[in-house]
């Protein structure tokens, strides 16, 4: 049996650099609703394989500042989109991360958040009410690294995330709704955010996780489902979190990431074989980050952003320590 290939940095490098060149072809504009969380998956991907310069910092953050909704006082996918929690995130990562949160209008930005806050305790996406426990993670997220949660409901977003908590440990979107890989990292995040992870059932938790990885080394988002990616991050995030990631077998996801890479283009795929993305490319690599694979710059799983940026702006807490997670219980 031949050994899986390593990560190939420069190729996925240059894949992440030559995604904006094709502004004729009809998948860019298709793709119009994500263009800012690409760039900040893009960017992060970069910043991982140690290669953040590979992009135009100025450019970027133009391209940020063009999503800003006005009226609205957030960020939309694209310029003159509404502005959305998901894209606002996205840009305040980005601008994090680029050191350039002196562009925003910080106040404006916090009132447009917490805005979004329903009686329930659960945010909204947007304006039209769509609600769901990713955006209350990427509330709470953005408002930590603008340095204002404490305008925060905080009891009311931590009673609603418990009461999405299921009979098997794990969390769904919206009350009563299954259990979810991606769910479960968006719950377990916030509330690690907010140092109310007392709220979690560790155990029952961790075992649930580790019953994502099949026998081909790839992690599944809930039961009978196919391996994917993407949970590459969103099991390990949590499992970080929660100093679990020993539960799962590292070196077969390891290679099951790798063997998804397109070794001519670029690129990581969702499973091996098929068309690669900027989705999967940084999830991939952000698994392999939280694995511990060498050459990588850390992750924090909490934020998924470089390990460096969130310890510069002093998020790190106690629990989320630094050492590779592999070695842990």
């Amino acid at each position: 049996m031949s050994s899986p290939p390593k990560l190939l940095i420069p190729l996925h490098v240059s894949y992440i650099q030559k995604l904006g060149e094709s502004k004729d072809d009809l998948s860019y504009h298709l793709t119009a609703h994500l263009r800012l969380n690409a760039v900040y998956w893009g960017l992060t991907a970069l910043c991982i394989m140690g290669h953040k310069d590979a992009l135009d910092r100025e450019e970027m953050i133009d391209f940020v500042m063009s999503c800003w909704d006005e009226e609205a006082g957030g960020f939309g996918a694209h310029p003159k989109h509404d502005a959305h929690l998901l894209s606002t995130l996205s840009a305040i990562q980005i601008l994090v991360i680029q050191d350039a949160l002196d562009k925003l209008e910080i106040s404006r930005v916090v009132k447009f958040i917490l805005s979004l806050q329903q009686p329930s305790g659960v945010f909204a996406g947007d304006s039209f009410g769509e609600i769901d426990t990713r955006f209350s993670y990427c509330a709470v997220s953005a408002l930590s690294l603008l340095g204002h949660l404490h305008g925060l409901d905080v009891e009311k977003t931590v009673s609603y995330i418990e009461k999405c908590r299921n009979f098997d440990g794990g969390f769904g979107n919206t009350i009563g709704a299954e259990s979810h890989s991606g769910q479960v990292f968006v719950c377990v995040a916030a509330l690690a955010i907010l140092d109310r992870l007392d709220v979690i059932d560790d155990q029952m938790l961790g075992w649930w996780l580790a019953e994502r990885q099949l026998p081909n080394g790839g992690l599944n988002g809930r039961p009978e489902k196919l391996e994917d990616v993407c949970y590459s991050f969103w099991v390990l995030s949590a499992l970080s979190i929660l100093k679990k990631v020993s539960w799962i077998d590292a070196d077969k996801l390891s290679s099951f990431i790798l063997s998804a890479q397109d070794l001519e283009g670029g690129g990581i795929a969702d499973r091996p074989g098929d068309m690669v993305d900027v989705f999967h490319t940084l999830f991939g690599v952000a698994g392999l980050s939280i694995l511990g694979y060498p050459g990588l710059v850390d992750l924090d799983p909490v934020y998924c952003m470089p390990a460096p940026v969130i310890e510069a702006k002093g998020l790190r807490k106690g629990w989320q320590s630094l050492e590779r997670r592999v070695s842990q219980d």
